[in-house]
């Protein structure tokens, strides 16, 4: 039997209010309940993403302070000798240098070779430099490459072949026009005594573009004494050293100078190499900020009325941090707590920098070698912080599993929410069904009344109120 879909248009009772009170009465308490878990679990998912986010940037910051190599960095500080040429070197040291002071003077820089063809060989890029064609060989030092060209190849040919050539060594080629004639120059980029570019050829030819010709003997390129390719001498504190290039590495064990122009009337530029105590100071403070944060987090989040108060894993997690701030720290020389390096924590739980038994910088000064120890060592309190940070914030960490449990609990509200919307619809197609009924019945009653009403009111004598 089809449905009423206006209920009691039949007896006239007003059937669509009753059913839409009955479905409110059964739908509403259910949909606020959903809606105030589904609020509730997204309150504390928020609260959870908070101290989760300060975990993670105190967690970064532990992890470099972890790593015993951000405790073994060096900076080297270079007073430039005064001139308008410019910087006279730049330096770049490594973890395992020495830190110590030097005079460094820069007795010439390496150049590469320049080959120039000699006067009167080419009057124009146009000329040609072989009818035939041929190939040319190009060396210097320990590198070379060939360069074939066509017949007919032009003065500007060779140019633009040099320089196009994917196997090129570093060897540039220009032509210069003095106004009577072109000349070919060629650079190369090897530097170093004995590293002069030599061009050889397979066709005589091609001798005026060569340094050696075919045949043997001096080609049409030559190299004057001042474009010879030379080596770099610099001095550091008086001792002499030669390289192919301008960079010296290792010249002072475990440091790279670069010269970058040379000395003027015996300048010199002052390098001092030390600790890299400034970028540590840096990192400790970072880790004070970070740390702080982090408890300011967790004391907001665990308040009264806020969704983390009195929860179990947070009051784990503040006293696991707490054990392993107090954690006896080995193998640091004099450091054996935080409270040796500098550091003390407040009645509220924040850290501070601490005078009562040294200041920070002062454990930095005296004993520079163990605050590395003291953070990166076996049982160094970063050491420490690495392994229980990891245990809450790994994949499967405890915060992650908290975050996932609670998204399912979220997508459990969504099916509820599905499955109370079908059974509202199955209740109302049966309230419906159930009021259709009623409502044939009373209409049949009101019809039978109009009847009877109709048959008394012809009977003699009936009279009608």
């Amino acid at each position: 039997m089809a449905l009423i879909t206006s209920a009691g248009v039949g007896s006239g009772l007003d059937l669509e209010s009753i059913i839409s009170a009955t479905l409110a009465a059964e739908n509403t308490p259910k949909l606020q309940a959903f809606a105030e878990k589904e609020e509730s679990i997204q309150v504390e998912l928020s609260s959870l993403g908070e101290v989760k986010s300060a975990m993670s940037k105190l967690q970064d910051t532990i992890e470099k302070l972890a790593d015993i190599d951000n405790f073994n960095k060096r900076v080297a500080n270079i007073q430039q000798p005064v001139s308008d040429e410019g910087d006279l070197i730049s330096v770049t040291p490594t973890s395992d240098i020495s830190p110590g002071d030097f005079n460094i003077e820069v007795i010439e820089l390496a150049q590469g070779s320049r080959a120039t063809s000699n006067d009167g060989l080419f009057s124009s890029t146009d000329d040609v430099v072989s009818a035939s064609g041929g190939t040319l060989s190009f060396a210097a030092g320990d590198k070379n490459f060939d360069l074939t060209l066509d017949a007919g190849a032009t003065l500007a040919d060779l140019r633009d072949a040099i320089n196009d050539s994917d196997d090129n060594f570093g060897v540039t080629a220009n032509i210069i026009n003095t106004g009577s004639e072109s000349k070919l120059v060629l650079s190369s980029s090897v530097s170093g005594t004995g590293n002069d570019l030599v061009i050889t050829n397979d066709n005589a030819e091609l001798d005026n573009v060569s340094t050696v010709a075919n045949a043997g003997g001096a080609g049409g390129l030559a190299i004057a004494p001042e474009d010879q390719a030379q080596d770099a001498v610099i001095k550091v504190d008086g001792i002499t050293i030669t390289n192919d290039t301008n960079t010296f590495k290792d010249a002072v064990q475990d440091m790279t100078i670069t010269a970058k122009r040379q000395s003027v009337d015996g300048e010199t530029a002052k390098l001092s190499v030390d600790v890299d105590t400034e970028s540590v100071t840096t990192l400790v403070n970072e880790f004070i900020a970070n740390y702080n944060n982090l408890i300011g987090q967790v004391g907001l989040q665990t308040r009264i009325g806020k969704p983390l108060n009195s929860d179990a894993t947070m009051r784990s997690f503040d006293s696991q941090l707490v054990n392993a701030l107090s954690t006896e720290i080995t193998g640091a020389g004099p450091f054996t707590s935080i409270f040796d390096i500098g550091l003390g924590i407040d009645k509220e739980g924040y850290l501070e920098k601490s005078s009562l038994v040294r200041s920070l910088n002062e454990a930095i000064d005296e004993n520079y070698d163990d605050i590395g120890a003291a953070f990166a060592g076996e049982n160094g309190i970063a050491v420490q912080l690495e392994s229980l940070f990891d245990n809450y914030l790994d994949s499967k960490g405890i915060m992650n599993q908290r975050e996932t449990n609670l998204n399912s609990q979220l997508d459990d509200i969504e099916d509820d929410v599905i499955n109370h919307e079908y059974r509202m619809e199955s209740l109302e197609a049966g309230l419906r069904q159930q009021y259709a009924g009623l409502d044939v019945l009373i209409a049949q009653m009101q019809s039978t009344q109009s009847y009877l009403s109709a048959q008394l009111s012809s009977l003699p004598g009936f009279t009608s109120s």
